[in-house]
């Protein structure tokens, strides 16, 4: 592309998945087109923003739907929501939360980097649970019961496969009994379709989900969806508010005592989402909701195919298609075999990446002596040469290794 050549920027051939740090998506022309249409004409961004929740709320079997910066906007945003609710004060201090409820309560096996979102709002984790008891991050659910005080904002429950951690469904019943909202980060757990609805039919109360990832929309995107009032709020800590009582498009929630006043510009400012990502992640939800997690599955396959074709008779290597029920999208794991496996995993992913052309591919396993080659992002054209460098890579660290 001319824009990147004229960076001096070179581009990379993505077989690593949907990863923020690629830049997230390969989107549709339609998507592009909505976000060009957008970008020309001007219209009120709480407009867009409820037209936008409307259609999410639709999809999701929420009450309400709002887009986001990104699932980690989502998050702070959720979390701002839950801490201050619709009181104007509140919402003018935050990340002070001196005197509120400023704790949020997670199982020890959901802690994860990500969380810091959540933490930004200037709330503390109660964690609960144990490590090693009955697994990794084993919790009882009279654990999360105990830890809800007149302090506890949202319990906060993450979408990781830890072993022992108690299920949202039972978290939400012991968080609703208590009158506390459960946050959900969802970030990557599209596909299946079926998880746009499933977490909210389960209890939750807000649930984030990345635009930017498999739904196909804009990297800066995300997924806001659950309660009504809690929606409500993130919209008046998000949007602009340099506005007077007497002109603001909601002086109702004035008129009616819902509101003390105008909010100034809330925590949530520095996360502002333009019409153009909003047109585009709105556009991009609709073709995924539509389209098919079988044809992703064999799309996926008859990629792979391809790749594994050219490695099928090295015996540097082993090779395992990875699927499951939780995600449709298969892809292949390359083992190394015998010595020095994490440096040769390393060296081959250092190798594609700064090759040419560059290519990247899964790395998360490297120090286990595994890489992995992702198709959602690929074309035809692309896995066939993902094919044939990955053999003349690992050709080469085959041959440098011999010679050490």
């Amino acid at each position: 592309m001319s824009l990147y050549r004229d960076l001096g920027l070179t581009t990379v051939i993505n077989a690593a998945g949907t990863l923020t740090r690629l830049g997230g998506t390969r989107m549709d022309p339609e998507v592009v087109a909505a976000m060009a249409e957008a970008a020309a004409a001007f219209v009120p961004i709480d407009e867009l923003q409820a037209a936008a929740g409307r259609v999410i709320a639709e999809i999701t079997g929420a009450e309400a739907g709002y887009v986001v910066t990104g699932a980690a906007a989502g998050l702070s945003l959720g979390t701002a929501a839950c801490v201050v609710g619709m009181d104007v004060a509140a919402m003018d201090r935050l990340p002070d939360t001196t005197g509120m409820r400023n704790e949020v309560v997670v199982q020890r096996g959901h802690r994860n980097s990500y969380d810091h979102a959540i933490r930004a709002v200037g709330v503390s984790f109660v964690e609960v649970g144990y490590l090693g008891f009955p697994g990794a991050g084993g919790t009882a659910p009279w654990q999360i019961d105990a830890a809800i005080t007149d302090r506890t904002a949202a319990v906060a429950c993450p979408v990781l496969n830890t072993p022992g951690t108690v299920p949202l469904r039972e978290v939400c019943a012991i968080a609703h009994a208590r009158g506390i909202p459960v946050i959900v980060d969802a970030a990557a757990e599209l596909p299946p379709r079926g998880n746009l609805r499933r977490f909210i039919a389960e209890g939750a109360d807000l649930v984030v989900f990345s635009g930017g990832k498999a739904i196909g929309g804009p990297q800066a995107s995300g997924i806001l969806a659950g309660r009504k009032d809690l929606i409500a709020s993130v919209a008046l800590q998000h949007q602009d508010m340099d506005v007077h009582p007497e002109t603001w498009s909601r002086r109702g929630l004035i008129a009616d005592g819902s509101l003390r006043g105008v909010p100034h510009q809330g925590f949530g400012r520095s996360m502002k989402v333009g019409r153009e990502e909003i047109a585009g992640l709105i556009t991009a939800l609709r073709r995924f909701a539509a389209g098919s997690d079988h044809e992703d599955t064999v799309r996926g396959h008859r990629l792979l195919d391809v790749v594994e074709a050219a490695l099928t008779e090295r015996t540097d290597v082993t090779l395992t298609r990875a699927t499951s029920d939780d995600n449709p999208i298969p892809s292949l794991v390359v083992q190394f075999v015998g010595d020095e496996q994490a440096a040769r995993a390393i060296a081959t992913v250092n190798a594609l990446i700064d090759g040419t052309p560059r290519i990247a591919v899964g790395q998360s396993y490297v120090d286990h002596g595994r890489i992995s080659v992702n198709p959602f992002s690929l074309t035809e054209e692309e896995a066939g040469i993902v094919a044939t460098r990955l053999a003349e890579v690992l050709d080469l660290v085959r041959h440098h290794q011999g010679q050490r």
